[in-house]
């Protein structure tokens, strides 16, 4: 009993040194975030909206309202210049669409991966997500070692030999639009065109039949969840501590298990065949773990790398494509001269023919046009970040070492200094005979950390955009909106909705 009551009186002394500590942290806290805005504010940019949160309340009231926080970049753009200064907590970001200093940040690899960004995408909401996998691992060594694991899966060589898969896949979705168009029925082509790069991800990289244009699976839901959550996990630091948030932060936990558990069990059914001597499919998953096999010392963290991989693979070789697919059929279907274009190369290059070959896509000049403008406009992974950490001048500006560079490729594709009339889709301007944008166009990326899987992409989006405008006719539904869907990735808001007929008829 003495004791209790002891503890009990000496838990008013307790509380007072708790909090004379919390506050002497605060006060420190403070004056440090002082001492960076003072080292920074030389460098424009808007109006802080809190001493402490910086300009994250502008990027949350854009996310209320459903907008494109990369259109907030844009006229922050417009208005401070090629440089402009952010502040969220202690952390300084600096906006850049300098061409000279995109070139030098982004093709060097002495500037990793932001922290604050890339460290948020290891885990999502204490759930590992991205972990340490190419596109999130920072120490330059660690993602050296991937990148040449996974560089033979994506060779030109290897790539060639996928057009078979592609087209049979591809076939898949021809058949659904032949449905749509007989039964006379409003087709959603980014659901449509999801399921069949989701079915095509699936395929050739990992020897797996999901078919989702017959058949429901949990995998096209659980990438928008997860997708939803790591934006407001990067772009809201108060958000998991709101109680009404909650219900939804457990179900973006669910999705990335899902998709972790889902790799680990693929991964090892065909590990296991491989030690079984059971023929594999020479398909991308197969080349990953031979390639890793070829480690002298295969550690449980590598295992855990190619798990990252598995979900970055995943998500990426399936939502970037999708979306651009979609937005390129939305642009087509608002240009009636840019479409009978393509169709006039389509008709010549493939002709009738159902299997469209490596060399036929090859010549689809004009289609390659269109989908290099379609990405200026909606580039469907619209950023990218880097860390400086050395002093550097940037359009005459000063930058101290320490800050996060962002560049935003949507922003730098919608400025009229880099693009006459930013917003008209115009395909000459990626005329092969037309001047090379000069570090403002990087849908990919740039420089040793650019999207290993851009060829694949490209590839698997011409050849699907071939098949669709060799077979069918398509108009945009009147009425629609043709506003973009901001979930981290760009997405059209509507889902594109277009009435479908054949093209070929007796």
């Amino acid at each position: 009993m003495a004791i209790l009551s002891a503890l009990w009186s000496w838990l008013p002394h307790a509380l007072l040194f708790s909090l004379c500590v919390f506050f002497v942290f605060f006060l420190g806290y403070c004056l440090y975030i002082r001492h960076l805005h003072l080292k920074y504010d030389h460098i424009p940019g808007p109006p802080r909206k809190s001493f402490l949160f910086g300009h994250s309340a502008y990027l949350v009231e854009v996310m209320k309202k459903d907008g494109v926080v990369h259109d907030l970049f844009l006229e922050w753009a417009e208005t401070y210049g090629p440089v402009y200064r952010l502040n969220v907590l202690h952390y300084v970001i600096i906006g850049v669409y300098c061409p000279e200093a995109t070139k030098e940040i982004l093709m060097s690899p002495k500037y990793p991966k932001d922290k604050f960004l890339y460290k948020r995408l290891f885990n999502l909401f204490g759930q590992r997500f991205l972990g340490n996998g190419l596109v999130t691992a920072q120490n330059h060594e660690l993602w050296y070692k991937q990148r040449r694991i996974m560089d033979p899966a994506f060779s030109s060589l290897y790539l060639r030999g996928l057009t078979g898969t592609f087209n049979e896949r591809a076939e898949k979705l021809m058949e659904r639009l032949s449905e749509e168009a007989d039964n006379n029925t409003v087709a959603n082509m980014l659901h449509l065109v999801n399921c069949v790069a989701l079915d095509i991800i699936a395929k050739v990289a990992f020897g797996v039949d999901l078919d989702l244009l017959k058949y429901s699976s949990p995998f096209p839901k659980a990438i928008e969840t997860c997708l939803k959550g790591m934006c407001y996990y990067v772009r809201d630091t108060t958000f998991e501590y709101k109680p009404q948030n909650w219900p939804f932060i457990r179900e973006v936990r669910e999705a990335s298990r899902l998709l972790r558990s889902t790799g680990a069990q693929w991964i090892n059914e065909r590990k296991t065949a491989i030690q079984n001597g059971e023929n594999v499919p020479k398909d991308i998953l197969t080349q990953i773990i031979k390639s890793a096999g070829q480690e002298e010392v295969m550690t449980k963290e590598d295992e855990e790398f190619m798990l990252d991989n598995f979900v970055t693979f995943f998500i990426a070789g399936q939502e970037t494509t999708a979306n651009q697919l979609a937005f390129c059929i939305m642009e087509l279907g608002r240009h009636p001269d840019i479409l009978e274009r393509v169709k006039k190369e389509v008709d010549e290059v493939i002709g009738v023919k159902t299997e469209i070959s490596y060399d036929d896509l090859g010549n689809l000049t004009y289609l390659s046009q269109v989908l290099k403008e379609t990405l200026r406009i909606y580039p469907t992974a619209p950023g990218t970040s880097r860390d400086l950490l050395e002093d550097m001048v940037i359009d005459g500006h000063h930058i101290p070492g320490g800050v996060t560079c962002m560049f935003s490729s949507y922003a730098s594709g919608r400025l009229e200094k880099f693009f006459k009339d930013p917003l008209k889709f115009d395909p000459d301007r990626f005329h092969p005979d037309a001047p090379k944008p000069y570090y403002c166009y990087y849908p990919f990326a740039l420089g040793p950390r650019s999207c290993l899987g851009q060829n694949f992409a490209q590839l698997e989006a011409k050849l699907v955009m071939a098949k669709l405008i060799q077979r069918f006719d398509f108009t945009l539904v009147p009425g629609q909106s043709f506003d973009i869907k901001d979930t981290g990735t760009l997405r059209p808001k509507s889902g594109v909705l277009c009435k479908i007929q054949h093209r070929h008829t007796s």
